[in-house]
């Protein structure tokens, strides 16, 4: 009986200090860029992101190969514009990555 009131006053607490919209909301944005990128470059990232207070810390953007259709710095300019567009607003960090086969 305890443990019930105890899991219904933690419950309580989260859905009113607006935690599992946060979260929703990061992962409609990180489904977005995705979309985005995969329109832009032909291929599919996967991303993930980090907050902390309200505020973006950082966001992963993980290639399943290495992307060498443009430049570099073409892409990292691509991929900084879709995460600013989505996420409506710029992270701390940006983490750009490469799955190399075997």
């Amino acid at each position: 009986m305890f443990r019930t009131a105890l899991l219904l006053v933690c419950a309580l607490t989260l859905s009113a200090c607006d935690v599992v919209s946060t979260i929703r909301e990061g992962f409609a944005e990180a489904k977005a860029v995705e979309s985005d990128l995969e329109q832009s470059t032909g291929t599919k990232p996967q991303v993930g992101f980090n907050w902390h207070n309200g505020r973006l810390t950082s966001v992963t953007v993980q290639f399943p190969r290495v992307y060498d259709a443009k430049p570099l710095a073409e892409l990292s300019a691509i991929v900084r514009d879709a995460v600013t567009r989505e996420f409506k607003q710029a992270p701390d960090a940006m983490l750009l990555s490469f799955r190399l086969g075997k």
